[in-house]
């Protein structure tokens, strides 16, 4: 009891030997130890500033900045309270070079697609932004030789598709694979199923993938790696071979299972190249958006309901214990 009790007071969990996750409202950050340092996957939303100088002064020391911050890609999920850690952490930010456009105020996103359905998240994708970050003179690219300088146990693989320069981390040693949003381990179209955790391996979260073609290779391209633990951008970790029967499946059946049946880049993708977009092709219509605000105040009233209740059951489950 008392161990569960200490559990609960820490806000990040453990993933594999030296690598530990963060949840922050529905998005994972991750802390990596290399014996003489730390390194910080992902930066989270704004709100995940605290949590993260919290989570990190606990697992190596009040005043230990990080010896850089690497980035699976640079959506706004994945990157906004980076601002506020660096103005705490003089700090280098690595990314993958056809990632560096958005993240060096050179190109916007391209935009997220409210019209793949499946959910909430799907159905305000609207409303997220996509306007570039701009690091210049802080961000640095990533090696072609896939080499991560400072994460010398492990090394990158480029798994373009949710977004040009998306990257994996990999660790041969004991097959750890960090996968940002290359594909993720709950339903993340659905605001439900994101908040509450739900565990299903699932592809890309549909809105913000922008080249579905080599969202499927990278999803091969991991699922041949078999790895015994996989930490993903939405979700919790998950392992063994139930994990690699399922991510194979998922790969052997990526059109059926993950591309949406409509959406702006199902017929044809966003061309990009390392200055940013070159084309899109033409938008999809969505909800509109009076009816989609509404309709995401119900749905999040609803959720928040649900959220109650359920944590209510629980409280009850473990006071009758």
């Amino acid at each position: 009891m008392e161990e569960q009790r200490e559990s609960n007071q820490k806000n990040y969990f453990p993933v594999a030997d030296g690598v530990w996750g963060l949840k922050d409202i529905f998005v994972n950050v991750y802390f990596i130890s290399t014996g003489e340092g730390w390194v910080l996957v992902d930066a989270g939303l704004k709100s995940a500033y605290e949590k993260i100088k919290v989570a990190a002064a606990d697992l190596f020391g009040e005043d230990t900045p990080p010896l850089g911050i690497l980035l699976t890609h640079g959506h706004f999920d994945h990157t906004a309270s980076l601002e506020n850690l660096l103005q705490d952490w003089n700090v280098p930010v690595y990314a993958h070079h056809l990632e560096l456009p958005y993240l060096t105020g050179k190109s916007i996103y391209p935009p997220a697609d409210s019209s793949v359905g499946g959910g909430l998240m799907s159905a305000l994708a609207d409303f997220y932004p996509n306007e570039p970050l701009d690091l210049s003179g802080t961000v640095k690219s990533l090696p072609f030789s896939l080499e991560i300088p400072i994460l010398p146990e492990w090394h990158y693989i480029h798994t373009p598709g949710h977004s040009p320069g998306h990257i994996s981390l990999w660790r041969e040693k004991d097959k750890v694979l960090i996968v940002g949003d290359a594909f993720v381990t709950t339903k993340q179209e659905s605001a439900l199923s994101t908040m509450m955790q739900i565990k299903v391996l699932s592809g890309p979260p549909k809105y913000f993938t922008c080249n579905w073609e080599q969202a499927r290779h990278s999803v091969e391209q991991l699922a041949g790696l078999k790895p015994e633990i996989v930490a993903t951008g939405h979700g919790k970790p998950m392992r063994g071979a139930e994990m690699q029967q399922n991510l194979m499946r998922l790969a052997a059946n990526f059109d059926k299972m993950c591309i949406p049946a409509h959406g702006r880049y199902v017929p044809e993708p966003a061309v990009t190249n390392e200055y940013g977009i070159v084309s899109l092709p033409p938008k999809t219509p969505g909800m509109p958006e009076r009816i989609a605000l509404g309709a995401g105040l119900v749905a999040l009233a609803g959720l928040g309901y649900a959220i109650g209740n359920n944590l209510a059951w629980k409280r009850k489950l473990l006071s009758s214990r």
